[in-house]
């Protein structure tokens, strides 16, 4: 692995993220990587999106919200989405994107990084719990909530 770097996402990369491959099984817990990117469209002042480079191959997608008015505090600074090739997984990059996401969440003021998912063989838990996120509660639809106190 090379030197893993963060670039806003661009024209010239986004392609790229919407090519990232995923293990068998992962899919269940993933909405489309367009519908995440669509958050930029939707809320450009409180979105924050990044790709992952290892030298110059996009390795990896992180995509945040930073809204302290939100009333609800797992939505003030939340996790959206974090995807990391197939190939690339096990390497670190989620770990560094996440640790990157925290630095940005710090500079902007706040105390925590919020993640939601849904449990399952299979999926995120043991990522999220692996980087530091300690579960504090569900959604009303049953998603997990989980949290890193900055």
């Amino acid at each position: 692995m090379g030197e893993l770097r963060l670039e806003e996402l661009s024209a010239g990369t986004i392609v790229a993220v919407n090519n990232m491959s995923l293990k068998p099984g992962q899919e269940e817990f993933l909405s489309p990587v367009s519908y995440g990117i669509a958050a930029t469209v939707v809320n450009p002042q409180t979105s924050w999106q990044r790709v992952v480079l290892d030298d110059d191959e996009v390795v990896g997608f992180v995509s945040a919200n930073f809204d302290p008015e939100f009333p609800q505090s797992h939505f003030q600074s939340v996790l959206w989405r974090i995807n990391v090739d197939a190939g690339e997984q096990g390497r670190g990059v989620g770990r560094f994107a996440v640790e990157k996401l925290i630095d940005e969440a710090r500079g902007r003021g706040m105390d925590h990084v919020s993640v939601i998912y849904e449990a399952g063989e299979g999926g995120p838990e043991a990522f999220f719990e692996r980087v530091g996120f300690t579960v504090v509660g569900e959604t009303e639809y049953g998603e997990v909530v989980a949290e890193i106190r900055l």
